[in-house]
């Protein structure tokens, strides 16, 4: 009896080959209304100053806290493996990548 309330519990989540490979993103922009928070990732190229949106994710606030806290417990384990995780105190998003700018 058990056994058949775990499967009824289960969640079949399925992940096709094209969203498996993922988005890489370099850049997150959050914004909340009253009923929603809206995540969205964005790639920012080297000297280029236009970049696209390359995903949205729309949350109600209560996954958005789940998010938030899945996230903190995820990084805790990560760095408790591989150590500390250095960010930069600089918030701002230099264009150029502080590398040198390319030429043809």
């Amino acid at each position: 009896m058990e056994n058949n309330a775990q499967e009824e519990n289960q969640l079949n989540i399925e992940l096709s080959e094209e969203v498996a490979e993922g988005i890489f993103s370099n850049l997150a922009i959050i914004t909340h209304s009253n009923t929603e928070f809206i995540l969205d990732f964005i790639r920012v190229m080297p000297g280029i100053p236009k970049a696209k949106v390359k995903s949205r994710i729309i949350l109600t606030p209560t996954h958005a806290k789940r998010l938030a806290e899945a996230l903190e417990d995820n990084i805790s384990k990560f760095e408790s493996v591989n150590g500390k995780i250095k960010v930069q105190e600089d918030q701002s998003f230099p264009m150029g990548f502080g590398g040198p700018t390319a030429q043809a």
